[in-house]
């Protein structure tokens, strides 16, 4: 019993120590590093609202010449070029956005129109094939019109695959010409 006091009372006396002199906390650290003035030198920081007009940021290369109006004006021209050119770079894109749009859009019309041209056929075929004697009695006609809806189905096909291999060309173009991928893919 008494073993088990003593056992208990270590961890306790080993709380109750306090740190050597030559150790200090972090709270004495702040304090020292906020006193101290050499800390708070900070660099200068330039952002939209401080930047300087009328002088240079870099002190490399030539200086300005005084009283050279090309360049003040080309400064104010650049100012309105970059809004300018965003608007026709947003144009642009919508412009492609737009023809992707359409372009998908026959696509899905030419699925549409695959799919409903096959289950007409399938139907037809069913019918035909479900009367023995119908099929013996109209089997030359059968045979013409299978073949002109396998043909029509055929057609359709090509005409939705060649849709899609433009979709694909004009994707690729858009990509080229910068449009984002967001705009690209609606």
């Amino acid at each position: 019993m008494s073993l088990l006091t003593v056992l208990a009372g270590s961890p306790a006396l080993a709380q109750n120590t306090t740190s050597t002199p030559d150790q200090s906390s972090l709270g004495d650290y702040a304090r020292k590093v906020h006193k101290d003035p050499a800390a708070k030198a900070k660099p200068k920081v330039y952002d939209n609202d401080n930047l300087p007009t009328d002088d240079k940021l870099s002190v490399v290369g030539a200086p300005a010449a005084v009283g050279d109006n090309a360049s003040a004006d080309a400064k104010s021209a650049d100012a309105a070029k970059p809004e300018d050119e965003q608007t026709k770079k947003q144009a642009e894109w919508k412009g492609w956005q737009d023809k992707l749009s359409s372009q998908k859009n026959s696509i899905d019309l030419a699925s549409r129109e695959l799919d409903v041209l096959q289950k007409e056929y399938q139907l037809r075929a069913a019918a035909m094939y479900a009367d023995a004697g119908n099929r013996m009695r109209n089997a030359a006609q059968w045979d013409k019109e299978d073949a002109d809806y396998k043909q029509k189905i055929a057609d359709k096909q090509k005409a939705m695959d060649d849709a899609k291999q433009k979709l694909d060309q004009m994707q690729e173009e858009a990509r080229k010409a910068g449009v984002p991928a967001a705009m690209r893919e609606p």
